[in-house]
């Protein structure tokens, strides 16, 4: 029994390790960094399309969100969408996460029948 227990979870960390992507995104500022550091930091950008958001950024000026990296030629909503948890645009901490209206309207209301 236990040989096949044993084998079970084998197999669904084999399966869990498939599932998960093989490479995972290094936060990196596509304002500062170089096209090396974006190349190995972001997944699907390789050097040509890491030479070519420096380029924009050069032309066109510091990016401000991350829809502005799709005017880059070759990079797309896909590309986007894996990486966005690590793109950055200023400092290195990762921006900070927004608490939803109904928790900080509760915590207004005790706050207020506290007093």
């Amino acid at each position: 029994m236990q040989s096949k227990f044993r084998n079970l979870l084998v197999a669904l960390a084999l399966a869990a390790s498939l599932a998960l992507p093989a490479f995972a995104a290094t936060p990196v500022n596509v304002n500062k960094a170089d096209a090396a550091t974006i190349a190995k930091s972001l997944d699907g950008i390789g050097q040509s399309k890491a030479q070519a958001i420096v380029a924009w950024r050069q032309a066109h000026g510091p990016f401000k969100k991350v829809e502005d990296l799709a005017q880059v030629k070759g990079i797309g909503k896909g590309t986007l969408e894996r990486n966005r948890d690590a793109i950055r645009f200023s400092g290195d901490l990762p921006p900070p996460k927004a608490a939803p209206a109904k928790k900080a309207a509760h915590r207004k209301t005790k706050a207020v029948a506290k007093s």
